[in-house]
């Protein structure tokens, strides 16, 4: 067996590389079950995340409003530290929780210079399925 001292050693970080970021990208994803914030860099690169389920939001209250307003609030607070001033915002889906999101970034001081809607939207569908045969 190994040396005693050395069994529960943990990889720990002194100081983490933190560069600024002055434009971004943040991706809501409104489902009607959850809510998903995800910020990224212009390159695509995820700089930070957080979803209704993380807020501690259980069951029929994650696709609420307030929890889609209290994810993108967490989600952009540490951005706002790290000195993220404008931002697009891409919404995807159409579940309650698109406006709450939209609201608070809004209110977080960061400049959003356009609001683009990427929902997929199907242009002919999924086949049917076959008809049923009595």
């Amino acid at each position: 067996m190994a040396n005693p001292r050395f069994r529960f050693r943990r990889n720990r970080r002194t100081h983490k590389n933190v560069r600024p970021i002055p434009k971004g990208i943040i991706h809501i994803q409104a489902g009607f079950r959850n809510t998903i914030v995800t910020v990224t860099d212009v390159g695509g690169q995820a700089v930070c995340w957080d979803s209704a389920g993380t807020c501690r939001f259980r069951g029929a209250k994650r696709g609420t409003p307030f929890a889609g307003q209290t994810v993108a609030e967490n989600a952009i607070h540490t951005l706002v530290k790290k000195g993220m001033q404008e931002a697009e915002v891409r919404i995807k889906g159409s579940g309650n929780g698109r406006d709450g999101a939209l609201r608070a970034i809004r209110r977080s001081g960061i400049r959003v210079s356009f609001v683009l809607d990427v929902t997929p939207v199907p242009h002919n569908g999924c086949r049917p399925p076959k008809k049923r045969r009595l």
